[in-house]
């Protein structure tokens, strides 16, 4: 049987996107965009975002994250990005992870979500009628996957 090396055994997260503003004004309302793609045999385990510099030019930035094109909430869901305090993260508030509650408890079933039978995109969806007024800002997505596949 074999073991994990030490830098196997740590770390957070697998995946990171940051996107500052003219990532999000270059989105615009209603867009998305591809951040990740989970391999065929991985789960999602956590997904994270945090608002690393402080949003300006909107106050009505809400963003999804998900595997649905149209409607990616899976991962996270609603988010209004330029209410967050800056550094304060938030985790796992989308349909698949996380039921929605007064209280976040853990939607039974679903941590981790169940694995992907096939390479899945990871897409990001903006919701915001001042998208292309965005001055500065960045928020930063964060996503731990559960992968054997590499140990193949």
């Amino acid at each position: 049987m074999s073991q994990l090396t030490i830098n196997e055994t740590s770390g957070d997260f697998t995946h990171v996107a940051k996107l500052d503003h003219n990532d999000l004004v270059a989105i615009g309302n209603g867009g998305t965009r591809k951040l990740f793609t989970i391999p065929a045999g991985a789960a999602v385990d956590l997904v994270g975002v945090v608002n690393s510099v402080d949003i300006v030019g909107s106050s009505t930035l809400q963003i999804d994250v998900g595997t649905t094109l149209s409607d990616p909430n899976e991962f996270i869901k609603d988010l209004d990005v330029d209410a967050m305090t800056v550094f304060a993260p938030t985790f796992n508030t989308g349909t698949a992870l996380y039921q929605s509650t007064a209280t976040t408890t853990v939607k039974g079933g679903s941590h981790p979500v169940a694995g992907a039978s096939a390479d899945t995109a990871v897409y990001i969806k903006i919701t915001d009628s001042a998208a292309a007024s965005i001055a500065a800002g960045e928020v930063v997505i964060g996503i731990r996957l559960i992968d054997l596949s590499r140990f193949f």
